[in-house]
């Protein structure tokens, strides 16, 4: 008898950033995996292309337009995604941004926005899907933070301590909600190339050093984050929550920042 531990079928899954990058990757691997796939990001055009793209795989999955660092945009997506298909099994948190900018340099209000979508928006999703799994009798929730939540890169500084946040958020609504049988979980992927950060590491001293020091000595594929979604979403992480999976090739093994 096979396995069925992985199998999605049935469940309902928002992913905001769920347009490109790695939340694209992540929402094709849960349709594939037989779960309904709500898509959702800023980009109308991104939104339609989603939606295409996840409607051919299944016909129920598409996608909707979602600001993260708006709580009314973020109840409005949550609460349509809860009325259309009478539940909410999975949320994943996938949209957030990234600005290298000198730490002296950096003006507090771009450091306070990249806080507030990485880390306030964040939270506002994990609050709205919450609630709604709370009265269903549970669900499943998926925080994606960063290996740079544990070294010191360089100018990016904002984007390091709001990935910081999420794990230690995560733990704390994984402690919290488990009475509730809500699952809270995150990834920390290493250096995967994605429309967020591609200019910082593909062809760069910097994304060669990257490269150097991960255990593999390559970057990731966004196809390669799935599988580690897959399962956090699934049965088979049923005893797992507060947890936070490294998907990095290898590079905090070595311990080193930059």
């Amino acid at each position: 008898m096979a396995y069925t531990g992985f199998d999605l079928s049935g469940r309902v899954a928002l992913i905001t950033g769920g347009t490109s990058g790695l939340g694209r990757a992540i929402a094709i691997g849960f349709a594939q995996s037989g779960a309904t796939v709500i898509a959702a990001s800023r980009s109308a055009e991104k939104v339609a292309a989603a939606a295409a793209e996840l409607q051919a795989l299944d016909p129920g999955s598409g996608a909707l337009q979602l600001d993260v660092a708006d709580a009314e945009s973020i109840q409005r997506v949550v609460s349509r995604v809860n009325e259309e298909h009478g539940r909410l099994d999975i949320l994943v948190n996938a949209a957030g941004m990234i600005k290298r900018t000198p730490s002296l340099e950096v003006p507090l209000e771009e450091f306070n926005h990249i806080v507030h979508v990485n880390l306030n928006g964040l939270f506002a999703c994990c609050q709205a899907a919450g609630r709604i799994m709370k009265a269903q009798g549970g669900g499943s929730i998926i925080n994606i933070a960063s290996v740079s939540a544990y070294f010191g890169f360089h100018e990016v500084a904002a984007y390091s301590a709001s990935k910081a946040g999420v794990v230690n958020l995560t733990k704390a609504l994984g402690s919290e909600w488990a009475q509730h049988n809500i699952r809270v979980n995150a990834i920390s992927p290493g250096v995967f190339p994605t429309p967020l950060n591609r200019k910082l590491v593909e062809g760069t001293p910097r994304g060669e050093w990257l490269r150097m020091h991960t255990a593999m000595e390559r970057f990731g594929s966004p196809e390669e984050i799935a599988g580690a979604a897959i399962y956090l979403a699934s049965d088979a992480a049923s005893y797992t929550t507060g947890e936070t999976l490294n998907v990095d090739g290898g590079f905090t093994a070595r311990g080193v920042g930059m």
